[in-house]
């Protein structure tokens, strides 16, 4: 739960996301606490306006208190 907790309150805050690429040169981003430890990481995206629009998504998304356990 403390996980989740975190992903809400930091997903919105643009600052959070740091834009990385991988050794195959595909866009991802990892989303940061605010101790600036990783607190997701995200799939490797087609190109960075992929990545970008993946980020607006779990920025808009990332805050909901709504809990699906798909376990």
């Amino acid at each position: 739960m403390n996980g989740i907790e975190s992903v809400q309150t930091n997903s919105p805050i643009e600052a959070r996301y740091a834009k990385e690429v991988a050794k195959n040169e595909k866009p991802y981003f990892n989303l940061k606490a605010a101790n600036h430890q990783i607190i997701g990481t995200s799939q490797m995206y087609s190109s960075t306006a992929a990545r970008d629009n993946g980020i607006k998504s779990v920025m808009e998304n990332g805050k909901t208190t709504t809990i699906k356990d798909l376990t």
